[in-house]
């Protein structure tokens, strides 16, 4: 809002940092050149051809006024509903359009109306482009942290996806709350964002650049485990990492000792307690990974091999989208029980990094930041 005055929608009021947000994005940021660091200016990852043909058919208009901080792209996603949270000007909505099909839909929304226009401008075009006889895309102006309030349903999506957009909300369990509210039972979260190795100062939330340039808001990688928790999703499950360069003197001042990295996490609605490991077996039918199914980053699935999983991973291959892509047995015909508490999941982001830096990029594309697409 040009004024600095907060405004409200259907019960939920923007800040001033939601204000401070609009602005950087409508009027300080033109185009990538107009970044004041190199947070999402880090070497991408390698993309799957079938990506990048669906993203060379997205209007040039739409990418060049796209800041997202990399590529999220889960898997499995043909006839899904999806929703992207702080879309911008519609880049991912278009490419995921493509790959959820004619019979699944894309909802993109965010709360500058700046680039809302540009996205709604060429729905037309897109579809026309894509040869779908009716619009599988639609995008709503509103906060993240306030879907329902928006218009969204309850128990709705299939994935939500969001890229180096959360770190830019004051309030971030309320945005995994709202997120948790409108997926459906077996729905995921799968997210790309901006953690810093320890929490922040006030001097570096309250600095307007940072803030910004999705570094100010950073969350500390252990919040997001106890937030995640605390609104009811599984416990969040690393899917890459990349560590974050500011390439400015001045900003690195301020930011004294602090590291930061881009990660991506994949977050599930699914029943917890369940204690029972079972043997599972991968068929091979998901698009793109058909020979191997990088799950996270300590869990690969290859093709009619028998893998031991624990109960949380069980819950979560036989209650979401992916059940049908695998076979659970054991020995004795059904899940037995674990015998002991499961391994942990969690995973140091930066040490994850540090250790793919040493060995080379992965073939995964959550996590990673392109020059391309510019930030967050």
């Amino acid at each position: 809002m040009a004024d600095g005055k907060s405004s409200c929608a259907k019960g939920f009021c923007d800040s001033s940092t939601h204000v401070d947000v609009k602005d950087y994005y409508s009027k300080v940021l033109k185009s990538t050149s107009d970044l004041k660091s190199n947070v999402c200016m880090t070497p991408t990852q390698p993309i799957p051809a079938f990506i990048r043909d669906a993203l060379k058919k997205v209007h040039p208009e739409v990418t060049a006024k796209y800041y997202g901080c990399g590529l999220v792209v889960p898997e499995c996603l043909e006839g899904c509903r999806i929703l992207d949270l702080g879309s911008g000007s519609g880049r991912d909505c278009y490419m995921l359009s493509q790959l959820v099909g004619e019979k699944g839909h894309v909802t993109g929304i965010d709360m500058t109306e700046d680039q809302l226009k540009v996205a709604q401008t060429y729905v037309d075009y897109h579809m026309k482009e894509f040869g779908f006889k009716k619009p599988n895309v639609d995008f709503v102006q509103g906060y993240i942290e306030s879907l329902t309030d928006a218009g969204l349903e309850k128990n709705s999506y299939d994935i939500i996806i969001s890229n180096c957009v959360v770190n830019l909300s004051p309030d971030k369990k309320r945005v995994l709350s709202e997120a948790y509210s409108v997926l459906k039972d077996g729905g995921e979260l799968y997210f790309s964002d901006v953690y810093s190795s320890a929490r922040l100062t006030e001097e570096i939330k309250n600095h307007k650049v940072l803030w910004g340039e999705c570094i100010g808001g950073a969350l500390w990688w252990k919040d997001l485990l106890q937030l995640a928790e605390e609104v009811g999703f599984s416990p969040p499950r690393l899917v890459t990492a990349k560590i974050i360069t500011i390439d400015n003197k001045e900003l690195e001042a301020l930011l004294g000792g602090f590291r930061f990295v881009s990660a991506t996490y994949r977050l599930f609605k699914v029943p917890k307690g369940n204690t029972k490991s079972c043997q599972v077996i991968y068929n091979g039918d998901i698009r793109g990974v058909e020979n191997s199914f990088p799950f996270d980053c300590q869990l690969t699935f290859k093709a009619n091999e028998v893998v031991k999983v624990d109960g949380e991973m069980v819950s979560i291959l036989t209650g979401t989208r992916f059940a049908s892509s695998f076979t659970c047995q054991s020995p004795g015909g059904s899940c037995e029980p674990s015998g002991g508490k499961p391994e942990s999941s969690v995973v140091d982001p930066f040490e994850l990094a540090d250790r793919e830096d040493q060995q080379g990029p992965a073939s995964t594309t959550g996590g990673c930041c392109s020059t391309k697409s510019g930030c967050c």
